[in-house]
């Protein structure tokens, strides 16, 4: 298994879940991508990502005010 860090601390929201988003095209289903986000709102922003890309949500922690979100990539959507 594969894993991927996207830094997206500092920056507001939208960009975190853009970043993670662009981080994920192109890779296959089961690759582990860890975000590094400042913004609170990635804490909910990141969750309603996955499900539109038909990835999981592994781990969510939050120390020092930074969160680390540990998503999972899903099946390629086929529509």
């Amino acid at each position: 298994m594969s894993e991927h860090l996207v830094d997206a601390r500092g920056h507001r929201c939208p960009v975190p879940s853009l970043r993670l988003r662009k981080a994920m095209e192109g890779l296959a289903p089961g690759v582990r991508i860890t975000l590094l986000a400042t913004d609170p709102m990635a804490r909910i922003d990141v969750p309603y990502l996955m499900a539109d890309l038909g990835g999981t949500v592994c781990d969510v922690k939050e120390q020092d005010g930074i969160l680390s979100i540990t998503v999972e990539t899903g099946a390629v959507p086929t529509d």
